[in-house]
């Protein structure tokens, strides 16, 4: 056996072994990769540690990735600013009188939050806390209300503005502004697809005699309603009218939306000096963990291109079958289970430098590939082993996790067609940035 051979083995083995360990994924990724090399490079530790520390440096010596820190602190600050409850109100104006109004507006509200917040696990924490008392005093079973919040969280990470395709647009040299762009279509589909299991399903898990919160709403509380989320929202419009214009980049955006936060927050009077310093180390914190995250898979990803591993695995699937239908299937269906047990972060920049190669050849577009990818993975948060807002939502209700996971398997489902309608329907992807011609 020749020693990428056993490099392979050395990165397949430790990271199973890692994962099943619960060792956390930075260190399994970090320890696997610096023994690889070690085996790699002829067993000299010097040579070892300074290839290592510079593919960790390369890694996360990108002026895109600023963009990452100030998103999270403007997460951060929203959620501290009382965001969540102005959107929950305005979504419930919206879509409050369908059939099963409130969960529609759990759903609704997690899109809005999550796009302003740009955090999965942020939204489903702070929208559930607002409506998780709302859907069981409206009558709804507590795990069904669970795996509506826990649902629909996802469809942040793929409405502008997203940290996950940040990190796809440093992997594959695309744009940021057009994934943006291309995240829309993609991220509306998932929502529809939580809302027509909701439709489907409200019926039999609420009690048939609970009337606790009926909308009751003039058209002039409706309007004051709408009017107070506005700021909130307006947001997104900055960010993305500031990209689209060119007045900045996306990296300066993301300083924008930290200052626009702040800002919001003081004039709401919900966010005091005082909560500053706190919300500087949550931000912190997160971000040395997603930077840990891109470093170490950084220094991943050159063991598997040293071992061609790459050209190994696009060898191996184009062997299997050249109908492009059945390739893409075949990558979709990795991705989803690589997102069970993985985080989006470090599987965006080990499995898109595998796969991107492929679906070039078969004329899949980067933009297209992007958003199939960015879906994938936001399906894994929520799939169950290590599925981070499937754990977050089922604390917030205060329920086990078994519960919950039963009710959330008709929105999986769901979710899972919604993935191959964009694999399969490209212009949800591509229309919007086509129509911009950021193409």
């Amino acid at each position: 056996m020749d020693v990428t051979a056993i490099a392979c083995l050395i990165l397949l083995i430790g990271i199973i072994v890692g994962i099943a360990l619960g060792v956390p994924i930075a260190v399994v990724i970090g320890v696997t990769s610096v023994i690889a090399i070690f085996v790699l490079l002829g067993n000299d530790p010097s040579t070892t540690t300074m290839n290592t520390a510079s593919e960790v440096f390369t890694g996360i010596n990108s002026f895109t990735l600023l963009a990452i820190p100030f998103f999270i602190l403007a997460g951060g600050l929203m959620n501290r600013g009382g965001i969540a409850g102005r959107l929950v109100d305005a979504a419930r104006v919206v879509v409050g009188r369908l059939p099963g109004g409130l969960a529609h507006t759990n759903v609704v509200a997690n899109s809005m939050f999550g796009a302003v917040s740009g955090a999965a696990v942020a939204s489903a924490a702070a929208v559930g806390s607002v409506m998780g008392p709302r859907l069981e005093k409206d009558g709804y079973s507590k795990p069904w209300s669970a795996a509506v919040n826990v649902a629909s969280a996802p469809a942040g990470m793929l409405i502008p503005p997203s940290n996950t395709f940040i990190v796809y647009s440093l992997v594959s040299s695309t744009s940021i502004a057009a994934l943006f762009m291309a995240g829309v279509g993609p991220g509306i589909i998932w929502a529809l697809s939580v809302m027509a299991v909701v439709a489907l399903t409200h019926k039999r898990h609420r009690v048939a005699s609970a009337r606790g919160n009926e909308l009751q709403l003039t058209f002039a509380l409706a309007l004051k309603t709408i009017w107070r989320a506005v700021p909130s929202l307006l947001m997104i419009v900055i960010v993305i009218g500031g990209i689209l214009s060119g007045f900045f980049t996306a990296t300066e955006s993301a300083a924008v939306a930290v200052v626009y936060c702040l800002f919001l927050g003081f004039i709401y009077r919900t966010l005091r000096i005082k909560d500053l310093p706190g919300i500087l180390v949550d931000a912190g914190r997160t971000t040395s963990i997603v930077m840990l995250l891109v470093g170490v898979s950084s220094a991943l990803s050159f063991v598997m291109a040293f071992a061609r591993v790459p050209d190994l695995i696009g060898d191996l699937i184009l062997g299997v079958t050249a109908n492009p239908t059945l390739i893409l299937i075949i990558i979709m269906v990795i991705l989803l289970a690589v997102g069970t047990f993985m985080d989006p972060t470090p599987a965006i920049l080990i499995f898109v430098p595998i796969f991107a190669p492929i679906v070039s050849e078969i004329g899949v577009h980067p933009i297209h590939f992007g958003t199939m990818v960015v879906y994938a993975f936001s399906a894994g948060v929520v799939t169950p082993p290590v599925g981070n807002v499937l754990f977050v939502g089922a604390r917030i209700a205060d329920l086990e996790i078994e519960p919950v996971i039963r009710r959330l398997l008709p929105f999986l489902l769901s979710i899972f067609i919604g993935l191959f309608v964009v694999v399969f329907i490209p212009q949800i992807s591509l229309a919007i940035p086509g129509a911009l011609e950021m193409l």
